[in-house]
C-alpha cells in the first residue's frame, strides 16, 4: 500500500506523508524545477505489435539462454502436433538448415489464409504472426486439446528470428508470406497452384541480437525433442533430417530418420530401461475419458539397481519438467492402489508409506490430454490445472488395480520393494533425529567390534575381518590401545548390483558404518572417521579375496572419499607356513612358497602348513605376521585419478548389474587362467 500512496501522490496534496516532500519543494531554488515536472506523459512508451517481445523477451521464454532458444522450435513444433492430435494431419518433417534455420512441415489443415473479420486489410496469417494473444484454440471449437492457449508462440518465435517464412497449402493452392525480426516483408503471396500437398512450412532463423553472436540450434538437443513428440502422439509420423557437417563428431544424433512409435511411452520407457533392472514387468495403458474431454496414457518401472527413478510427464505434448497436478493424480493413484493391495493381502507395514516411497525408484512416463490447460508461466513447465490429478488418478488407479491382481507374485515383490524404501525413509529420518538429539552423548557402537582405548584416531586401526572365528583370533593378537577389530558374518553384500533398499537394510554394513562415524557419499567427513586407517582382513584363498573385492566394492561406491584420503588398506596374511629345525618361515602364496622352498630350503625336508584360513592361525602367528605394524605387510589402496575414471568403469563391468560384461572379461583372459592350472 505504501507504492500506491506514492504513486497517487500528486493527486492527494493533503496526505500527511507527503508534507515533507512539499516544504523541501518549496526551498530549492527558483532555477530547479521539481522532478515531478520532468516526468510527463511523453515520457509513457507505448510498445506496439511485437516491440514487447523483442525488449522483454525472458517474459515469453523465460531467458535468451540455451534453453530459451530451444523453446522456439518447441512453439513451431507443438502447432504441428496439435494439427496431428486433433487428427488432421498423420507426418511432420523436421529439417535443420546449414545457416542454423529450422523448418517445420506437416500435412494438416494449413493456417488460415483469408481476410481477418477485425482487421479486412490482413490476412488471418499476418494477424497469427504479428499479433500477440491471436490464434484459434482460446477455446475448444478448433482445437479439443491443444498446448497453445496464449496465442503468443508462433508470433514470438517470429519477433525473436531474424528471418522467419511461412507457406501454407491450402486448397490446392500454396501461399507464402516472409518476416524479419517480426515485421512482415511484404504481404501475403499466392505462388500458385499446388498438388499432392496441404499443410503449413515453418522455416525460422533464431536472431543473433537476441540470443548472441555463438547461439545455435544444436542438433542433439532438436532430435531428442522431435523424438519424444513421436513417442507422445503414436498417430504421427515424424520425419527428421540434419546435414553431417552438423552434427558434432561422437554425436549419435542421425541424418536422416523416420520416427513412428504405435507403442508410444511404452515403446520410449523400455528402450530407455533396456539395460536396468527391474523389480516388476512394466505397467502402462491409456484411458480416454468416456463422453467427455480428457486421455491419458502412462508407462512405469520400478528399477532395482539403486539409481534414482524419474518423472518425465507432458500436457498436450507439452513437457512438464517441473511436474504439476497430473503428476500428482499419477503418485496418488499408484499410492492408492499399492495400499489397497497391502490390505488384500493383509500386509500391515505398507500403512508407512507415501507418494515419495512409490515414486522413488520409479521410472514414469506421463501424458495427458486436457481441455484448455492451466500452465504457471508462458513456457509451460509446471501444470496447474486441479482436474488434471482427478483425470489422471482415476484413469490409472483402476487399471493399476488389475495390474497388481493379475499377477499376486510380482505384485507382492514390487510392494515389498516400496515397503522397504519406506521403512528407510523412516529409518534416515529417525537417524537425523537421534544426531540431532544426541550430538552431545556417547556414540553407541555395534556389539561386535572392539573398539580401541585410544580416544583420538591418530595412529588408531580398524581390522574388519570375516566370521567370527578369526575375529576371536584378531581380538587376542591386537594391541587393544590401537588396534580395533569388527567381525563380518561371511560375504557381504555386492553393492554394485543391489538396489538402496537392500543397501539400506543390510545390517553388517549399518555396523560398519556406524564403526566408522565418518557418513556416505556426499555426507561424508574425514573428520569423523573414528580410525587413521582402515584395514580389510580376509583369508589369503580365493574366497577371502572375493570378500575383499566385494568390501573395496562398497567403499569405492558408498566412501570414495575415505580412499582417496589414503585410510583403506588390505592386509596380506600368508596362506603357508614352513619349518625346517628351528626356523619357521611364513609364504603369501604358493609362487612365494615355491621361491622360499627354492632359496632357504633348498633339498631339505620341509613341514609345510597350509592356513585354511585366519581363524585356524593361533593369535601369536597372526600378530607376527599380519598384525604388528614393526613386521607385517599392507596394501594401500588407491583410485587412479583421470577423466576418463577407469575404476568405475572396471567396477560396474565386474561388480555390475551386466552379467555379459563379466562373461566377456572371463572370456577374454581364458588363456591366462589356463596357464596357471594344469590341462
Amino acid at each position: 500500500m505504501a507504492k500506491t500512496n506514492d504513486l497517487f501522490a500528486g493527486a492527494t496534496p493533503e496526505a500527511p506523508r507527503r508534507s515533507g516532500a512539499r516544504e523541501a519543494a518549496r526551498a530549492l531554488p527558483r532555477a530547479a524545477a521539481p522532478a515531478e515536472a520532468s516526468y510527463t506523459a511523453a515520457d509513457i512508451e507505448v510498445l506496439e505489435g511485437l516491440e514487447p517481445v523483442r525488449r522483454r523477451p525472458g517474459m515469453y521464454i523465460g531467458g535468451t539462454d540455451e534453453k530459451a532458444l530451444h523453446h522456439l522450435f518447441a512453439e513451431v513444433i507443438d502447432n504441428a502436433m496439435d494439427e496431428a492430435v486433433a487428427g488432421h494431419a498423420t507426418f511432420i518433417a523436421v529439417d535443420v538448415g546449414a545457416d542454423g534455420s529450422v523448418t517445420v512441415t506437416d500435412n494438416g489443415r494449413g493456417v488460415p489464409i483469408d481476410p481477418h473479420p477485425k482487421f479486412p486489410e490482413k490476412s488471418a496469417l499476418e494477424v497469427i504472426m504479428t499479433t500477440l494473444h491471436s490464434g484459434g484454440k482460446f477455446d475448444s471449437k478448433v482445437y479439443e486439446t491443444s498446448g497453445g492457449l496464449h496465442g503468443v508462440g508462433v508470433s514470438v518465435v517470429n519477433a525473436l528470428s531474424e528471418r522467419l517464412e511461412v507457406e501454407v497449402a491450402r486448397n490446392q493452392r500454396l501461399y507464402r508470406q516472409s518476416f524479419a525480426r517480426g515485421v512482415p516483408l511484404g504481404g501475403l503471396e499466392e505462388i500458385g497452384p499446388v498438388h499432392n500437398r496441404r499443410g503449413t512450412k515453418v522455416r525460422f532463423l533464431p536472431d543473433t541480437q537476441i540470443f548472441g553472436d555463438g547461439a545455435r540450434l544444436q542438433p542433439a538437443r532438436l532430435y531428442r525433442m522431435t523424438r519424444s513428440k513421436a513417442y507422445l502422439f503414436s498417430g504421427v509420423e515424424i520425419r527428421w533430417t540434419c546435414p553431417a557437417e552438423l552434427i558434432p563428431a561422437g554425436d549419435d544424433t542421425p541424418e536422416r530418420a523416420t520416427l513412428h512409435f504405435p507403442g508410444g511411452l511404452k515403446d520410449f520407457l523400455a528402450a530407455s530401461l533396456a539395460d536396468r533392472e527391474l523389480s516388476a514387468e512394466l505397467f502402462a495403458g491409456s484411458h480416454k475419458k468416456p463422453g467427455g474431454h480428457g486421455s491419458v496414457e502412462w508407462a512405469v518401472a520400478w528399477t532395482d539397481d539403486g539409481e534414482d527413478g524419474f518423472c518425465r510427464s507432458y500436457c498436450n505434448t507439452i513437457p512438464t519438467p517441473e511436474g504439476g497436478t497430473h503428476e500428482n493424480g499419477l503418485r496418488m493413484a499408484l499410492l492408492r492402489g499399492l495400499r489397497g493391495y497391502a490390505e488384500l493381502v493383509n500386509n500391515k507395514r505398507a500403512a508407512i508409506l507415501t507418494g515419495e516411497d512409490v515414486m522413488q525408484g520409479a521410472a514414469a512416463m506421463l501424458s495427458a490430454f486436457i481441455r484448455e490447460p492451466e500452465f504457471q508461466g508462458q513456457t509451460k513447465e509446471r501444470l496447474a490445472t486441479a482436474e488434471a490429478s482427478r483425470i489422471v488418478e482415476q484413469a490409472v488407479k483402476d487399471a493399476f488395480d488389475h495390474w497388481l491382481a493379475a499377477s499376486p507374485q510380482q505384485a507382492n515383490r514390487l510392494l515389498e520393494s516400496v515397503i522397504l524404501r519406506g521403512e528407510e525413509r523412516l529409518r534416515r529420518r529417525q537417524e537425523k533425529d537421534v544426531a540431532r538429539k544426541t550430538a552431545t552423548r556417547k556414540l553407541r557402537l555395534p556389539g561386535k567390534l572392539a573398539d580401541c582405548s585410544q580416544a583420538g584416531a591418530k595412529g588408531s586401526e580398524l581390522f574388519i575381518v570375516e566370521g567370527d572365528s578369526a575375529g576371536g583370533s584378531a581380538k587376542q593378537a591386537r594391541d587393544r590401545a590401537t588396534q580395533a577389530v569388527l567381525p563380518l558374518r561371511g560375504k557381504i553384500l555386492n553393492v554394485a548390483s543391489a538396489g538402496a533398499d537392500k543397501l539400506a537394510q543390510n545390517q553388517q554394513l549399518a555396523d560398519l558404518l556406524l564403526a566408522l562415524g565418518c557418513g556416505t557419499r556426499s555426507r561424508y567427513s574425514d573428520a569423523d572417521l573414528r580410525y587413521d586407517r582402515v584395514i580389510v582382513m580376509t583369508d589369503a584363498d580365493v574366497d577371502g579375496a572375493h570378500i575383499a573385492s566385494l568390501l573395496m566394492t562398497f567403499f569405492f561406491r558408498e566412501l570414495p572419499d575415505l580412499i582417496r584420503n589414503g585410510h583403506l588398506f588390505l592386509a596380506v596374511p600368508p596362506l603357508y607356513r614352513l619349518s625346517h629345525g628351528g626356523v619357521t618361515i611364513y609364504a603369501r602364496d604358493d609362487a612365494h612358497k615355491d621361491e622360499l622352498l627354492a632359496k632357504r630350503f633348498k633339498g631339505k625336508n620341509v613341514e609345510i602348513g597350509r592356513f585354511k584360513g585366519l581363524g585356524e592361525m593361533m593369535p601369536a602367528q597372526l600378530r607376527e605376521t599380519t598384525m604388528d605394524p614393526a613386521r607385517r605387510t599392507l596394501l594401500r589402496v588407491t583410485v587412479e585419478q583421470s577423466e576418463e575414471d577407469p575404476t568405475r568403469d572396471a567396477v560396474e563391468r565386474l561388480m555390475g548389474t551386466k552379467p555379459d560384461a563379466r562373461f566377456r572379461f572371463i572370456q577374454e583372459r581364458a588363456p591366462f587362467a589356463a596357464e596357471l592350472v594344469d590341462v
